[in-house]
């Protein structure tokens, strides 16, 4: 079993998630964070901290982000090739108390779309 990240964090990004993860089995992409599906140990340290609730255990995912699974498993080995890896908080992430990116309308479609601001070393 491993941890999968959902749709609540398209666009959001936060990175409490990172920070107490033991194993760091986080890669960012664009818009979005991915657990590797292969690294996590499933220790739940990550859950709790999420401040727009987007972890869940793979057999407690919604029926509606199932395929989240298949993203996660999809995303995480090839931001991991590019060196994606997070392994703490980034510094320009929102506060755990400025949720205000969870009222933006998300799509599956910006999880791949990178910010023009994004610098050429970091995208794909």
């Amino acid at each position: 079993m491993a941890y999968i990240v959902a749709e609540p964090c398209v666009g959001c990004t936060f990175t409490d998630c990172v920070e107490v993860c033991p194993v760091d089995c986080f890669y960012v992409g664009p818009n979005f964070i991915a657990i590797h599906p292969d690294e996590c140990i499933d220790c739940n340290a990550c859950v709790p901290v999420c401040p727009v609730d987007a972890i869940y255990p793979d057999d407690e995912l919604p029926a509606k982000w199932a395929h989240y699974a298949e993203w996660n498993a999809y995303l995480a080995p090839r931001w991991q090739a590019l060196g994606h890896n997070l392994v703490e908080k980034r510094p320009e992430s929102p506060p755990a108390t400025d949720l205000s990116c969870a009222d933006r309308p998300r799509s599956e479609a910006d999880i791949l779309t990178w910010e023009e601001d994004v610098s050429d070393e970091t995208a794909p």
